[in-house]
C-alpha cells in the first residue's frame, strides 16, 4: 500500500505550493481541489478546504516540507530524532542537491566535509540555510567555502539529464549522484574518515538503499538521513550553498549564450522562455538548456502554437 500523508495549510500556503509545483501540475484537477501535481513518485492534491494529500513513495518527506501530518503531528521530527544528540558537533560529510525542480539549468549535487574545529570559521563566513541568503551572498560564501573545506561537486547538464532520465527516475538519479559525490569525497580526504555522513533526505531510507544496490561504488556505512539537513549540520548547509552558486552560474551562462533571461523554477516564466527557444531552434535547442520531461515543454509548445 502506498504511503500517504495529509496536512492542513492556509490559502496563502496553497498558493505558494501551486507556484512551487507549477511545472508538475496535472492537466486534470479532482473535484473540490485547487490543483493536483506529481513529483517523482509522489502525487500531491490540494483541496479548497485547505487539506493537502501526499500519496506515494516519499509522501511523508514531501509533506514535511510544508507542515505536520494531521494523523501524527510528531511525525515530522521522527527522522531528525534518529540523529545522535551531539551530531551537530561531529566531523561530518554532508550532501545536498539543487536544480532538480527547475525546468532550466543543471542538477547539481555536492558533498562537503566539515571537521568540528572548522565550524567557528564556517559560521564566521556566514554559512547557514541557503534559503535565508541572497544570490549575491551565496556566491560570495561559496567562493570562500571552496577554499576552506574539502568538497566534491557533480553537475548534470540538461543535455546529459535528458539522455539518462528515461532510464533513471528522479530518485534513482539523485541516489546515484549523492552516492558518487560522497564516494569521491571520501577518496579525496582519505585516510581521514568522517564520524558520520548526513544526506538531506529526499526519499525514505529504504528506497535510497534499494536504488543504492544498483550502484558500483556503494557508500553504506555511517549514513544518516533527515529533511532540512542544513539545520542539523553545517556540512549540509555548506554543500547547499556550493550547489546553489553553481546552479546560479549555469543559469547566468545560459542567459548570456542565448541573449535572454533564463529563469529558475518551473513557473509561467519558464513556459514563455521555453516557447522562445522552441521558436528559435526547436526541440534540439531547448534540450540543451531544459529538462524536457517537465510539463513546461508541453506548455511551451502550446504557447508556440
Amino acid at each position: 500500500m502506498a504511503n500517504s500523508s495529509v496536512i492542513k495549510v492556509s490559502p496563502a500556503t496553497i498558493k505558494k505550493m501551486a507556484a512551487h509545483y507549477q511545472g508538475s501540475i496535472k492537466a486534470k484537477t479532482p473535484p473540490y481541489a485547487e490543483f493536483s501535481a506529481k513529483v517523482g513518485n509522489v502525487t500531491i492534491t490540494a483541496y479548497t478546504s485547505g487539506k493537502v494529500m501526499f500519496q506515494g513513495d516519499g509522501a511523508e518527506i514531501e509533506a514535511s516540507k510544508w507542515g505536520n501530518s494531521l494523523s501524527s503531528p510528531a511525525k515530522k521530527t521522527t527522522a531528525n530524532n534518529s540523529l545522535p544528540k551531539d551530531f551537530a558537533s561531529w566531523s561530518v560529510i554532508g550532501s545536498d542537491e539543487v536544480g532538480n525542480g527547475s525546468y532550466f539549468g543543471p542538477v547539481v549535487v555536492c558533498a562537503t566535509y566539515v571537521e568540528k574545529n572548522q565550524m567557528p570559521l564556517l559560521k564566521e563566513l556566514g554559512v547557514r540555510d541557503s534559503k535565508e541568503l541572497t544570490d549575491k551572498q551565496i556566491r560570495l560564501i561559496a567562493d570562500d567555502l571552496k577554499l576552506a573545506v574539502p568538497y566534491h561537486e557533480l553537475i548534470v547538464t540538461p543535455e546529459k539529464y535528458n539522455r539518462i532520465q528515461p532510464d533513471y527516475n528522479v530518485n534513482r538519479m539523485k541516489v546515484a549522484l549523492h552516492n558518487q559525490a560522497i564516494f569521491l569525497l571520501l577518496q579525496k580526504i582519505a585516510p581521514i574518515k568522517p564520524e558520520g555522513i548526513l544526506i538531506d533526505q529526499f526519499t525514505p531510507e529504504s528506497n535510497y538503499r534499494k536504488h543504492l544496490a544498483r550502484e558500483k561504488n556503494q557508500v553504506k556505512e555511517k549514513i544518516y538521513f533527515t529533511t532540512k539537513g542544513e539545520q542539523y549540520h553545517l556540512s549540509v548547509a555548506a554543500a547547499s550553498i556550493i550547489c546553489r552558486a553553481s546552479f546560479l552560474d549555469a543559469l547566468d551562462q545560459a542567459s548570456k549564450e542565448l541573449k535572454m533571461v533564463i529563469p529558475s523554477g518551473a513557473g509561467p516564466k519558464s513556459d514563455v522562455a521555453g516557447a522562445k527557444l522552441l521558436k528559435r531552434g526547436g526541440m534540439e535547442l531547448l534540450g540543451k538548456y531544459a529538462k524536457l520531461h517537465f510539463a513546461n515543454t508541453q506548455k511551451a509548445q502550446k504557447k508556440l502554437n
